[in-house]
This record gives structure tokens, sequence and C-alpha cells, in this order.
């Protein structure tokens, strides 16, 4: 049988083989060879003689024969510009007769309203469909199905696309498509079927795919996409396996839209299995790191329930532990050992280190206005040292930091003929540095806030930071030129310069006493870095202030400048040290870490001011459960004169608003003076506060993944108290409500909405603060 089989292919080939050949010799009469006096072409209209000649292989005073013939027919077909070819002879003329294929002259869209024309044309120009190009019919269906794949990438699946073909004069045609888009299909129905452990919404709340909700226009999380449903599919998985149902399964998806296009269900059929417990966690192989040292890493421990996540984490921390000593090729391969009666799972450990590696050269690429020494100042891994996958690591991390690159990436090849040396080869993208920015900001206290910004913050590529500004508020104008030097010195001491003025004007803000003050300055300071985390700076500074006073001004105010005076002038030369320690995984929205901050100013007693201030400040963040992560933060201040001079009251502080204690106006809290003139108190800020808030931060509902929005709960306490009070539990401010914020392209945007707990007579409350625009 196999041999009649092979033998009936062999006949059909032949036959294939001899059709082909009667068409090519169909379109050349049998020819007897002869000299070439001539060549004539005839039947083209848009194709140039000349391109037929160079596909000839004869020319003119040479023989031509049938095999030649033959030759050129297959040549000129091969273009693809003809349909048709014959070749005949006249006498000694050789004619070459054609008929073109037709030329797109144009192509057009109607009813395409989600796509615009140019991008149509772009995209059918990717398969080969543009105007002046030879039109091969068999690319329309293939134009058809790209297009109608464009809409149901949208989500359109009831969208249609027909071509047309028009002839035109000169051998041309005109190609219209057709479209009716149709609506976007929805998710009406997730169905998830064989679930008991959790209930069908529970296991619905943890998909990217959902039925329409309020905040569908903005995700368009309820379009069908497999890419996603393949995403949740693996969640879904995950969730199961990191709650002790090692044997989870899904059985089978069944996706299924309505004949009328619109709704689409989607049905899940999954097996949970039994909830397994790990029954003992063992080390085995070659471990060179003590096994106390590696078994403080395991997650899992006897006892607790199956988790895939842990499980992995802990071979991660394994390795990553044997790669900062150098095994940068380690594997740890944990090997389960069920008892299926029990429902129990040992996991064992086999740890294979590999051989120990160093790095042999650090090499750089894509720096092209960066200096070599500005990126490799901020590498943790020295060449010619063991590899640390840790140092790596910060090394990347510090890189990115500098915010000079838009992309870094790291790379660790093996050295060739070598199996214990690697390269790091790190290369880097630039982006822009300088900027000129100029912004407006609206809060609730300050009004309308417009500010312009020059920074360059890599100046000549040497990773200098410039930065002039002048920003104007409500009551507070600042004009600031500063340089930073962040590397001063080889060991990462940095140094910077500012010149200043402020000028402040509080009477435009309600219910504070009112006074205006301009100063201007110069400062030095210094940043040293104690290690990855933590570092210390001091500065010193030079501050000359000159105050106004108006008739409405608190009469302490007047107090401090003499009381028949209208103001008066306050100069001070100001050293501030302080040490800061930022274990945050980000600056906006943290998930974990610790923020604290020590810092100390006081004025020396060569000029006119003779006082100091303490403050402290310490916020923690923890992820309490998935993309919700808890805050709390307390603040603590203190000021005071050390000499005969008065302390300035222009160096008070202030509390309340959307930066402390919401719910209360903004630096309306603490003491108060009463003016009989106008039978008003102003509130005129004290020489100690105390702040805490607590804050649980948790997605935007329909928004579950967005690293750019934030919904929170908040409780805030806090005061302020004068130079003659004690603190003081008693006395302190409590407010709660919700706030949003969104890192939007044009600086952070927060919104509050407070309640003001227990004010008490005289305090201003306001429920709704806001906040737009990044503060310069």
């Amino acid at each position: 049988m196999a041999i009649q089989h092979l033998k009936q292919k062999n006949i059909k080939l032949k036959s294939i083989l001899l059709l082909v050949s009667g068409l090519y010799a169909s379109s050349a009469a049998a020819l007897e060879p002869f000299v070439v006096k001539d060549i004539r072409v005839e039947g083209i209209q848009r194709t140039e003689a000349g391109t037929v000649f160079s596909y000839l292989p004869v020319k003119v005073g040479e023989t031509m024969n049938d095999d030649l013939a033959s030759q050129a027919i297959k040549s000129l077909y091969g273009t693809g510009f003809f349909k048709d070819v014959r070749i005949e002879a006249e006498g000694d003329v050789l004619v070459v007769t054609v008929q073109e294929r037709s030329a797109i002259s144009q192509i057009d869209f109607s009813g395409n309203k989600s796509f615009p024309t140019d991008k149509m044309k772009e995209g059918l120009k990717q398969i080969g469909i543009t105007e002046g190009q030879i039109f091969d019919k068999s690319q329309l269906d293939r134009a058809e199905q790209e297009i109608k794949r464009q809409y149901l990438s949208q989500g359109k699946y009831g969208a249609t696309v027909k071509a047309t073909v028009s002839p035109l004069e000169r051998n041309r045609v005109a190609v219209r498509f057709d479209i009716e888009e149709g609506v976007v299909s929805k998710i009406r129905d997730i169905n998830i079927v064989g679930n008991q452990a959790f209930s069908t919404e529970d296991l619905r709340a943890e998909f990217l795919l959902t039925t329409p909700n309020w905040m569908s226009w903005w995700n368009k999380d309820d379009q069908y996409s497999k890419q996603k449903l393949n995403a949740d599919l693996e969640t879904l998985r995950s969730f199961y396996m990191n709650r002790g149902y090692l044997e989870f399964n899904i059985d089978s998806t069944q996706v299924s839209i309505t004949p009328d296009k619109k709704d689409i269900y989607i049905t899940v059929n999954i097996t949970e299995g039994e909830k397994y417990t790990i029954s003992e966690v063992k080390l085995a192989g070659e471990t060179l790191v003590p096994e106390d040292e590696l078994r403080q890493l395991m997650q899992v421990q006897a006892g607790d329930t199956f988790s895939r996540e842990k499980v992995t984490q802990t071979s991660k921390a394994i390795s990553d532990r044997l790669s900062d000593d150098g095994y940068a090729f380690s594997n740890v391969n944990p090997v389960p050992e069920l008892d299926k009666e029990k429902h129990t799972a040992a996991f064992t450990f086999f740890v294979d280190p590999g051989k120990r590696v160093y790095v042999r050269r650090i090499n750089i690429a894509g720096n092209t206005r960066t200096r070599d020494e500005v990126i490799r100042r901020e590498i943790r891994q020295l060449e010619s040292a063991w590899y640390a996958s840790n140092k790596i690591n910060r090394s990347k991390e510090r890189i990115r930091r500098t915010d000079y690159f838009s992309d870094v990436n790291v790379e660790t090849p093996a050295v060739p003929g070598t199996s214990d040396q690697v390269d790091l080869n790190i290369s880097v993208v630039e982006k822009s540095t300088g900027s000129v920015q100029f912004g407006a900001g609206l809060s609730s206290s300050q009004g309308v806030v417009f500010g312009v910004t020059v920074n360059q913050n890599n100046f000549l590529g040497t990773g200098n930071r410039v930065s002039a500004q002048v920003n104007t508020g409500k009551y507070n104008t600042v004009y600031s030129l500063s340089f930073t030097d962040p590397y001063f010195t080889p060991d990462g001491v940095s140094r910077g310069i500012d010149l200043y003025r402020r000028d402040v004007d509080t009477s435009k803000l309600n219910n504070v006493g009112s006074y205006q003050s301009s100063s201007y300055g110069a400062g030095l300071r210094f940043g040293i870095p104690l290690n990855e985390r933590d570092g210390i700076n001091f500065g010193i500074a030079a501050d000359f202030t000159t105050i106004d006073l108006n008739s409405d001004s608190p009469k302490r105010y007047r107090d401090y400048c003499g009381l028949n005076s209208s103001g008066c002038s306050s100069d001070s030369v100001v050293v501030s040290a302080g040490w800061t320690h930022d274990s945050r995984d980000t600056v906006f929205f943290p998930t974990k870490g610790v923020l604290q901050r020590l810092t100390a100013e006081v004025s020396l007693p060569v000029l006119d001011l003779e006082y100091y201030k303490l403050d402290y400040k310490q916020s923690w963040y923890k992820e309490v459960f998935s993309g919700y992560t808890f805050m709390l933060n307390g603040e603590i201040g203190y000021a005071d004169t050390y000499g005969n001079e008065k302390y300035p009251f222009f160096k008070n502080y202030y509390m309340g608003g959307v930066s402390s204690v919401r719910g209360y106006q903004n630096g309306t809290l603490g003491p108060k003076d009463y003016d009989p003139v106008t039978n008003r108190q102003y509130s005129v800020g004290g020489t100690k506060r105390l702040l805490g808030n607590a804050e649980l931060f948790f997605p935007v509902p329909g928004m579950k993944n967005s690293s750019q929005f934030k919904m929170s709960a908040f409780v805030d306490a806090g005061n302020v108290y004068g130079a003659n009070e004690t603190y003081s539990l008693g006395d302190l401010r409590y407010s709660a409500g919700i706030g949003a914020s969104w890192i939007s392209p044009f600086g952070p945007l927060k919104v509050v909405y407070a309640k003001a707990l227990n004010s008490a007579a005289g305090d201003d409350t306001q429920s709704i603060q806001f906040q737009m625009g990044q503060q310069f």
C-alpha cells in the first residue's frame, strides 16, 4: 500500500511539472534560432521599456533560441509586474508582448471612527498594500483580516470589513474598505464552577477582567482579552496555591459570545483539591553557608499552611544569599514529598552552589554625555572582586536614582574561555536632564501658585545639579538659586550652595496674625553618607529679614519690634545639622520601610537673633494586604531662645491644613491673640509642635493596580503650643476623614474630606481641602 501511494504521488508531481512547463511553452511559440537585430516591447503602460530589457537574457546581436525565450518569460513573470508575457519573432526582430498588472491608485475607508485613516493606511503598508504598489487580489483577504483584528483588539467582535475594487483608467484600480465597527462587546458574567472554600465574589475580585463598573470607561477591564484571561487564570492558580491547595487544577475554560456579538460570558471550571500543611522542611546539598543562617531566610516552617509563593521566596532568598558570596549560578530546588492521606507536604531544598566567580571587568556603554566617573561612583560592585548580587542590584538602583537615564540594563556574561569569571556590562539610555518648567498649582491655603523652574540635574555631564526657581503664591513668594555637587569628595560627601529671597504676607490668610516679611540670604551645606540608608548633613547660612507690621498686627508682634514700631529687622547666621534614615521602597506611595529625620538649627550670637530649633520625624510604612499600606507618622518640634533676645515670632510653628491636621484651616491651630479693634482672634503660632497621623492607603475602586491613584482613610492629631505652655496630650486636636491622591503630569494632586472631632472655641475648621501642582 505504501509503494502504491508513493507511485500516485510521483504521477501527480509529474503532471504538475508538465502543466507548468506547458504554460510557459504556450507563451513562447517554438523559435528557430536567429540573430536578434532589434527588440520591441509592446503592451507596457507604466513600466519603462528599460526594465523589460534588463530582465531579458539576450541582447541585440546575440542568438535567440527556445531555452532563452523560456528563461526570459520566467524572469518577467517573476517581477510581479505582469500577468501575461509572450515572446515572438518577426523576422530578425524579437517582440516581447506583456499585459501589466493593475496598480493601486488610491485606498479609501468609510465607517472608521476608532482609527484615523492615516493610521489605517500605515497598517496596510506593513503587509504590502499601499498606493502605487502592484495590486494583488490575494492580499485583499489578508487586509480585511488585519483590519478586523485591530477592531477585535478593542473588543468590537461584531465589526465587519468588506473590500471593493473599482477599475480606473490606465490600468489602475481604487480599493475601498467599508467598515461597520459595531459596539464594544462587554463581559456580562464570569462564572467559576467547582469552588467550595472561597466564594465566587472573592475569586472574581482577584481578576483583572470584570463585568462593567463605574471605572470601566477608563480601565477597559470589561473588555475580553485572551492575554488578560490567561493572566487571571494564573492569578487564580496562585490564589489557591498560596493558601494550601497544592493539587488545585483548572479543568477547562469556556468563552462564549451572544449572537449579536454584544455580550461575552466566561466560565471557569476548577478542582480545588485538599488543603495541605507543611510537615517538615529540610536542607540538602552543598550549602556552604551555615545552616542556621539559611534557616533564618526560610519563609516556610513545619506546621504552616502550604504556600507556593513562600516556597519560591525561600528558594530565591537562599540563592541570593549564595550569590552574595560569589556563587552567581547557584540553584536551589525545592522537592516536595506528599502524603495524600494526611494532606501534608515535606519539602527538601536541594542546594547546588555551582562554582564561585568574580567580576573581571566593569564595562559601561550608552553614556554619550555623562562622564564615566559619574556612573562608576554609584557602582558598589568592584572589579576583580567576588561577584555579589546584592552589590550589583544596589548599583543598578543607585544609577537609576540619579535620574540621568531612562533605562539602565545590567548583564553579567561569562568571560570566554573561563569558568570562574564574568564581566559586568552596564548599558544606559540617557535622557534629557535639563528642563524649563512653567507650572501652576492650586491649594486651599495658598490659592493659585505660579512657578517657573530651570533645572539642569547633570550639568555638562558632571552629575552636578543647578537649579533656579521662582514661586509666587497667595502669601508666600520665593526666588532661589542653588548648586549641588553630590560628589564633592570621592567618597560621596556632597556640597551645596544656596541663594534665596522669600516674601511672606500673612494678611492674605484668614484668622492668622498679620505681618509682612522680606528675607534674603545665602547658605553653604554638606551631606555625608554613613551607609546606603543613612546620612548626616550640616550647613551654615546668613539670613537678613525685614519685618513690616500692620495696624491689626497682634500685640506680641508689635512687642517684638517695639510697641510703637511699624517694623524691624532681624538678621542671623544659622548653623544647621541633621540625620536622615530612609529605607522606603519608593518616594511616592511607599509600601514598606521607615523614614526618620532629626534636624537642628541654631543662630550664632553674632547678629540679632539668638534661637534654636529641634525637630524629629518618623514615618513607618507596612503593606498589610496586597495593595493596602498602613502608615504611622509622628513629629515633634521644639524652639526657644538661649540669650537675652526675644524668640523671633516669624520662626514660629504653625499647624492645620492638608500637610498636618486635616479638617482645620491652614496654620490656625495653637495660641491666638485677640484684637479688640477688629474683635477677632488671630493664630500666632508657637514654639512647640506635636503631630501624629495614622493612615491606610488603598486602591481606588476599579483601579486596583494603578501606581498613580490612591485613596486613604486617616486619623490626625496635633497642636502647637506657646512659649509659656508645655506639651499636653489633652490639648491635641483630632480629625478623621478620607482622601484621594493622584500623581498627575502636573504634579501631585491631593483632595481630602475631613471632620474635626474635638474643635474648641476659636478653632477654624474646613471640611474639604485640596492641593494641586508641585510645590517648588
